[in-house]
């Protein structure tokens, strides 16, 4: 400033000009120089900085680069010239050095805000991101990095000690609960479904409440986003998952099985006992011939050791198409290749009611994807369907309205008759 002065004097310039004209000229020297440092810092150092994170091994860093950190990080550059030129105008300098230092704090906020996104996209890279994910405490983070910011620069405009402002926070406890009520009960959601392991990112829920029914694609402070399976999205308070009940449909897939339970009703008056002719039919099929012949032993045994007169089938044990038909399921199923054969597989009746007997098939398909078990469901209900007339059996079926024309067809065609 002086050496500028003494040159605009020695040219003849008024003391009073010679003042304007020396903090005009300092001022533009002063933004030249941020502009340089400025070019410097984002053409120079931050593709220098490019240049090494993309030619080395590691992979984690790239996203520092897409996070932008080093960009943001660019900015402090000008800031540090206004910040240490502020001296040589001493009228204005503490303005100046509250204004650039309140720029600065600024700037390094939106720096740990970029830093804490990379560290939360570098954690993701990892399997166990989906058990134990971390954007919650993220956005914690950034929430107590926002408060904390706004109370360094406001106190740092004031001129007072950021202590002041923090013991003036008391009272306002009630109105910050308040406001962050969600954020809190967020977090200790959060907390407890993380440490619980109650629900991941991939995750298939069940939540009536919220119609939610699909795969969990995000877990965040607030909320945790569901895409149902027709492509809508639900969002769900994250304490919801805690004060209320849903299902998580991740045991099924781990277990590498799924359940199925279908009931086909048979008509009650088609079951009988069975005839030769059907059981010399039955010992054909490959999966009852011995099953047949062994009951056949064990049921004339019986009846010779407990003297059954044999002339009433009502007396002793008989076979019935029922009981052969429903062991004809379980040994189809056995050797089904797409049945879990290491859980649970039970053919069992149900109580009889107004629709017949409900003869009920619980098993486990090996497949858990949803579109090859309904296939393998449909293929085994297919084949049931298609074989209870072989075994003298009908399935119940309410009349329709065919059944009922039919029905006055062959009235009107005996009675014409």
């Amino acid at each position: 400033m002086d050496f500028i002065q003494e040159h605009l004097a020695g040219y003849g310039v008024s003391e009073q000009m010679v003042v304007y004209l020396s903090n005009i000229i300092m001022v533009l020297c002063i933004a030249l120089l941020s502009i340089v440092a400025n070019l410097v810092a984002k053409k120079i150092v931050l593709k220098i900085i490019i240049h090494i994170i993309n030619n080395n091994r590691y992979t984690w860093d790239n996203f520092f680069l897409e996070k932008k950190v080093f960009h943001k990080l660019s900015h402090l550059a000008p800031a540090f010239i206004i910040y240490y030129a502020a001296p040589i105008f001493p009228l204005y300098q503490s303005f100046i050095v509250k204004f650039a230092l309140a720029y600065m704090i600024i700037v390094t906020i939106t720096v740990f805000n970029a830093l804490l996104d990379a560290i939360d996209a570098i954690y993701r890279t990892y399997e166990v991101s989906k058990m134990r994910p971390i954007r919650g405490y993220i956005q914690v983070a950034k929430i107590i990095l926002y408060i904390i910011g706004a109370i360094v620069v406001i106190s740092n405009l004031m001129g007072q000690n950021p202590l002041i402002l923090l013991s003036g926070l008391g009272a306002l406890s009630a109105v910050l609960m308040l406001v962050f009520k969600d954020s809190i009960l967020g977090l200790v959601a959060g907390i407890q479904l993380s440490s619980n392991d109650m629900v991941r990112v991939g995750d298939w829920i069940e939540m009536p409440k919220y119609n939610a029914d699909g795969n969990v694609i995000d877990i965040t402070l607030n909320t945790v986003k569901v895409m149902n399976f027709d492509k809508t999205i639900t969002m769900i308070p994250s304490y919801a998952l805690i004060s209320d009940s849903f299902k998580n449909w991740r045991g099924m897939e781990a277990s590498g099985g799924r359940r199925i339970k279908r009931s086909v009703c048979i008509d009650t008056s088609s079951i009988c006992f069975c005839t030769k002719e059907m059981i010399e039919q039955f010992q054909k099929v490959h999966y009852l011939s011995d099953y047949v012949t062994a009951r056949l032993d064990e049921i004339h045994a019986y009846n010779i050791e407990h003297h059954i007169n044999r002339e009433s089938k009502v007396n002793g044990r008989q076979l019935t198409n029922i009981g052969v038909f429903r062991e004809y399921v379980q040994e189809y199923l056995r050797n089904h290749p797409k049945i879990h054969k290491d859980m649970t597989l039970i053919v069992r009746q149900l109580a009889p009611g107004d629709s017949g007997l409900p003869l009920e098939i619980y098993a486990f398909s090996n497949e858990t994807t949803w579109g090859v078990y309904e296939s393998v469901q449909s293929d085994i209900f297919d084949h049931i369907f298609a074989i209870i007339p072989l075994f003298g059996l009908r399935v119940f079926q309410n009349p329709t309205g065919q059944d009922i024309v039919n029905l006055k067809e062959r009235k009107e065609y005996s009675a014409g008759y």
